[in-house]
């Protein structure tokens, strides 16, 4: 994929559909409840039905991606957890035994695993290979990958979410394994925000005290060294990010361009999903943020992008684990639209709401 190409790609990405998302607010207005009880779910709805373009939309089938790919800056400590754990959870994966995948498993969920970039070759035929390199540079002394590997990760992204459109895929979660993926993500994050490294960086899987200091010196590092331009979220990822987060960053515009609702794991995922909308702002229609991760960074993230989690578990597992527990809420969200009845068809007159429409009685006061 050239630069050309992709802006070519993110010009078809269509807004979401605003006739369709009316509809969905009448039928919200009629439906024999309160006016906003069922609150966020309301609102689900209503932005589901804008990217999947009708006024009732559904949610049947639901997959998790994972893009799973090492990271140099491991070399530097900033992790303690060692780099072939990435190829291990990889397979562990497709044999449902980590978090996300026991989930996915247990809700029937799909689940693909996609090597993007893992370090070694990977022993198992259910992991997609779509490997670009083996593993990024080692950002506190180089660039992550070329350019044209950033655009090639993308690329993958792209294609990842048409083969969730064509296999009748209704949503897609973005999940992820990398060892060290939390610094290239707040590397990304400062670089896009310009903010402090410690405002974005995290302890990750469980650092000691030692071992992030070591991790906020090797962000300044690589901040330093590349200063890439915030404005270029190309530049960015190929610079301080990862082949993951560059992968992820192209599903979550293939989302938006197939018209597939995007479930947002954690830090590493939220960061790839404001890369994506930093390149299209349309992009912002198909998120929905699963759970609020632990790490520090995911805060400033969710401001950015100006959405709210779904749930607040305390969770920082990463690998796409808040995604199947999102879908279930989608799915609820397009249930009550579908399936309650409106007020004449619950034979109940509304009349008595016309004060309560007319003003705000339901508001809680979070002062």
């Amino acid at each position: 994929m050239t630069r050309q190409e992709l802006t070519a790609y993110i010009e078809s990405i269509l807004p979401a559909d605003r006739e369709a998302m009316d509809a969905a607010r009448r039928r919200q207005a009629e439906l024999a409840k309160p006016p906003g009880s069922l609150g966020a779910l309301e609102d689900m709805s209503i932005r589901l039905a804008g990217i999947r373009r009708t006024p009732r939309p559904r949610i049947d089938r639901c997959r998790v991606t994972v893009l799973a790919a090492d990271n140099g800056v491991v070399a530097e400590g900033v992790s303690c957890a060692p780099q072939s754990v990435t190829v291990q959870q990889a397979v562990n994966m497709t044999r449902h035994k980590t978090g996300m995948s026991a989930l996915a498993a247990y809700f029937g969920d799909d689940v693909q695993v996609v090597d993007v970039g893992i370090r070694t070759p990977v022993p198992c035929p259910q992991v997609l290979d779509r490997k670009i390199r083996f593993s990024t540079g080692d950002i506190a002394a180089e660039p992550a990958m070329t350019e044209q590997e950033a655009l090639q990760a993308l690329s993958v992204g792209l294609d990842l979410a048409h083969m969730a459109k064509e296999e009748g895929i209704d949503a897609v979660g973005v999940g992820e394994m990398g060892i060290g993926n939390t610094t290239t993500s707040a590397a990304v994050l400062a670089a896009l925000t310009g903010a402090s490294v410690e405002e974005v960086a995290g302890r990750g899987g469980g650092l000691t005290d030692g071992g992030f200091e070591t991790k906020k010196r090797v962000l300044r590092q690589a901040l330093a060294l590349h200063h890439p331009d915030p404005g270029d979220p190309v530049a960015v990822l190929a610079a301080v990010g990862g082949l993951d987060l560059a992968a992820m960053t192209g599903l979550f515009l293939g989302c938006a361009h197939e018209g597939l609702a995007a479930a947002v794991d954690g830090y590493i995922s939220i960061v790839a999903a404001l890369c994506a909308v930093r390149l299209c702002p349309r992009v912002r229609d198909a998120l929905f943020l699963s759970h609020a991760s632990y790490e520090i960074g995911y805060r400033l993230a969710a401001r950015e992008l100006g959405l709210e989690p779904c749930l607040l578990l305390g969770m920082r597992l990463g690998e796409g684990s808040g995604c199947p527990l999102l879908f279930r809420i989608l799915q609820g969200a397009c249930a009550v639209l579908d399936g309650m009845a409106t007020f004449p068809e619950a034979a109940i007159e509304d009349g008595y709401l016309a004060p309560i429409r007319e003003g705000d009685a339901f508001t809680v006061d979070k002062s």
